[in-house]
């Protein structure tokens, strides 16, 4: 995706600049650059002059032709929406653009003894202090990929990440056991500001390379689901709730917006599926179909076993 400053179109620049007025991130402006401009790459004409049919028409294309995950799509969406709301002022209602909706899939949750195996058989220090750094912390992917040295407090024993989703900063509890980790890795990599810096000088880290990693980790360590960098993100709160951790702290841990949102962990919980008793073990034995009487087996029912 073309980082909006590259971008030469008017059009996208004025966009770009209502972003910035606003404060939002960096990458949800190129996100929504990007979109506009497939929108006008599509439609052929000034965007001044589409109609709420051709965002449709574009739409359909997105979903028959390109076929692009809900979250894609609806950021194209915002991305429309924002345009035609801040941008550009259209006689058509922009809310007539609708959004997709948003499958409710569980989250993908890994077991302390699988973390640990995929830890123990990722070989490359860096990489393995990066996923335990993800784990012991319930971070997202860019959060931990933008820590830098003076977030780690050892005084206070505390992380702090400062580039949350929504420029929003928080606090996590530093684990001891990752103290540790971090302190054997600053000694072989000797990074100055930049925690996990990437291949390039003042670059972060590179999706691409952890999820490698993980991939070729979880091969190892026979785990046959797909992972990657989020999964142990939902491993974590998943790991805090069953050990007893109240809703509203893993909330504010994960820098969720809404506690909604972490309500899904709930229904991730092994002690709340195992507490819910299921109607077959209610029945009757002999109204199984397998039930077979102790006479047709030779045996007799009142006997009593011989001595």
């Amino acid at each position: 995706m073309t980082p909006y400053k590259k971008r030469t179109c008017q059009l996208t620049r004025r966009l770009a600049e209502d972003m910035m007025i606003r404060n939002m991130a960096d990458a949800t402006i190129d996100a929504y650059t990007y979109h506009v401009r497939k929108f006008a790459d599509f439609t052929g004409k000034p965007l001044e002059r589409a109609t709420c049919e051709d965002v449709r028409t574009f739409q359909l294309h997105l979903i028959q032709e390109r076929k692009l995950a809900y979250s894609t799509f609806n950021q194209a969406v915002c991305a429309l929406r924002f345009l035609y709301t801040h941008t550009i002022r259209v006689p058509w209602p922009v809310t007539m653009v609708p959004y997709g909706k948003r499958p409710k899939a569980l989250p993908t949750v890994l077991g302390r003894q699988e973390v640990d195996r995929l830890i123990q058989c990722t070989a490359n220090l860096k990489h393995r202090t990066f996923l335990m750094t993800l784990y012991s912390a319930g971070l997202r992917f860019a959060e931990a990929a933008a820590l830098r040295i003076h977030d780690i407090d050892s005084a206070r024993m505390q992380i702090r990440v400062a580039s949350g989703k929504g420029r929003k900063e928080r606090l996590v509890p530093l684990s001891p056991r990752l103290l540790k980790e971090l302190r054997i890795y600053w000694q072989k990599y000797r990074p100055s500001d930049l925690l996990f810096p990437g291949k390039t000088p003042g670059k972060s880290y590179a999706d691409t390379t952890i999820r490698k990693a993980m991939k070729e980790a979880a091969k190892k360590a026979g785990i046959r689901r797909r992972v990657y960098p989020h999964v142990l993100r939902h491993s974590y709160a998943t790991g805090l709730l069953e050990a007893g951790v109240d809703l509203l702290t893993i909330s504010k841990l994960l820098g969720h917006a809404s506690f909604i949102t972490t309500m899904v962990y709930l229904h991730c919980r092994r002690e709340h599926l195992h507490s819910v008793p299921s109607p077959l073990d209610w029945l009757p034995v002999r109204q199984l179909p397998t039930y077979t009487p102790p006479e047709e087996n030779g045996e007799d029912a009142g006997s009593s076993p011989k001595n």
